[in-house]
């Protein structure tokens, strides 16, 4: 029962952008201070620890009409919209999967005509004006896709909406122009009390790789001045029309974020589902237990010795939960050394039956065991090296050549899968090798989304999630 609500409460937590790393680097004494929980090792926060990007930087152009004033860009008195221009320039920081922050620069022009009179004025005393704006804002950035999503939708994460609202101080200049000529009509300066202003508005988001945000946006400002459209002061004959008291527009735009920092993912398209499979994974990691064994772990097969029954279990091979190695057709040879591991055989023989059986015999020769893989990683995880330890005992104790094959679910673009299994493949390949096993031995190769292991998981909707996690793995064949 206290397991279960253990793995409650990893379902339920919020990722953040200060998720620790694996328990190795605790192991290897990286991060001093730690303490241990169960059998996770957790690490203080540092920029290390971090297992995703965070920041980007977002420049966009549009238009803005104003729309709430005595003068407007909308359908104004001679039945013209008038258009300006815009252009912004944003920092950008994700503080969870589901907020961030935004400072934010816009600059533009607002253009404006006759509006709320029933007739157009005459051409003697027609009016056209136009306000130059600078404007400095933090805007709070709600990324609604991410804080309604359930963390078992199986979307790729390709589209996001997003809300924003903040304040900042804007500076302009009102021009107006008649019959006469043009004339300044009202300049505010910066950072002062009479020039705060608010914006809200929505965004639609889409990713076009780990790098690159696209995204459409229209914004509200309002201004709180009612002399921001150029009619100049309060008491004058166009703000004497109507009992406005602020001129609003909106303000249209497209623009481009460029994330930042090394990781493969962006916590703004973070999927919680897999942190909550990291976090299994670091808890099943029993290898780094360092702070529970009293006694410590002589063989190092992740179970205490206080009450492992095996002491010298050989290096590689997978243990119960007493530390005894696996022998899963118990005929008195482990799965390490057994060469048919579902098939009893005498030792002398390596574990395989001397007379031919009538059910088919597995053996490790034509097919290794492989590994999975988070989404969008080639991460090899702290649980798998156990399979790839055995698979450096089987390989270096053959005769052959052994191909390792990377794949992928039905996520992502072809290209992008293509890539990510052969990074996977080599990952594991560069592991054997430093771990002992001959280059020559190997080859890696990357198949992306075209050899999966179940293959009515196109598209990866139609599958639970485990199912398109046995579709990111790792495997051997012999050549």
């Amino acid at each position: 029962m206290k397991l279960s609500l253990a793995i409650v409460a990893l379902a339920l937590a919020v990722p953040t952008a200060s998720y620790a790393q694996d328990s190795t680097a605790v192991s290897n004494g990286k991060y001093p201070n730690t303490f241990s929980s169960g059998s996770a090792n957790v690490s203080p926060f540092t920029n290390q620890s971090k297992r995703f990007n965070d920041w980007a930087i977002s420049v966009g152009a549009g238009v803005p009409l104003m729309q709430s004033a005595d003068l407007t860009s909308i359908k104004n008195g001679n039945g013209k919209n008038l258009f300006g221009y815009s252009a912004y320039v944003s920092i950008d920081k994700a503080i969870t999967h589901a907020f961030g922050l935004k400072l934010q620069y816009d600059r533009g022009e607002t253009r404006q005509g006759w509006f709320n009179t029933k007739d157009a004025a005459p051409d003697a005393t027609a009016v056209g004006a136009r306000t130059q704006y600078d404007a400095i804002s933090l805007l709070g950035d709600i990324n609604f896709s991410n804080l309604l999503r359930r963390v078992d939708n199986h979307s790729p994460f390709r589209w996001a909406l997003h809300g924003y609202a903040g304040i900042g101080t804007i500076a302009y200049r009102a021009y107006q122009k008649d019959a006469t000529g043009q004339r300044m009509m009202t300049e505010v300066k910066p950072f002062k009390f009479g020039s705060m202003f608010a914006q809200a508005g929505a965004g639609l988001k889409f990713k076009v790789n780990r790098r690159i945000d696209i995204e459409g946006r229209l914004m509200y400002v309002i201004t709180g001045d009612d002399e921001f459209d150029g009619g100049g002061a309060n008491y004058s004959a166009i703000n004497q029309r109507e009992e406005q008291v602020s001129d609003n527009f909106f303000n249209a735009t497209l623009g481009i974020s460029l994330k930042l920092g090394k990781h493969e993912s962006h916590l703004m398209w973070h999927d919680p589902l897999q942190e909550i499979y990291y976090k299994l994974d670091v808890l099943a990691n029993k290898n780094q237990d360092i702070e529970v064994c009293k006694k410590g772990d002589a063989d190092n097969d992740g179970v205490c010795d206080d009450w492992d029954r095996q002491l010298d279990t050989p290096a590689g091979a997978r243990v119960d939960g007493a530390g005894v190695a696996l022998d899963t057709d118990l005929d008195g040879v482990i799965d390490l050394y057994d060469k048919c591991v579902t098939v009893p055989g005498p030792v002398e023989n390596n574990g395989c039956p001397t007379t031919p059986t009538a059910g088919p015999v597995v053996e490790t020769e034509t097919k290794l065991e492989g590994i999975e893989f988070d989404l969008n990683s080639d991460r090899i995880l702290p649980s798998n090296t156990p399979i790839l330890n055995n698979a450096v005992n089987y390989i270096n104790s053959s005769t052959g050549s052994y191909s390792v094959i990377g794949a992928t679910d039905t996520r992502g673009t072809d290209a992008y899968n293509q890539k990510l299994s052969e990074r996977r493949a080599n990952n594991v390949k560069n592991y054997l090798i430093k771990s002992g096993v001959q280059s020559t031995k190997l080859n890696a190769l990357g198949r992306g989304e075209k050899d999966l292991k179940y293959p009515e998981c196109e598209p990866a909707t139609k599958c639970p999630e485990w199912k398109n996690r046995a579709n990111r793995r790792v495997y051997f064949e012999a050549k």
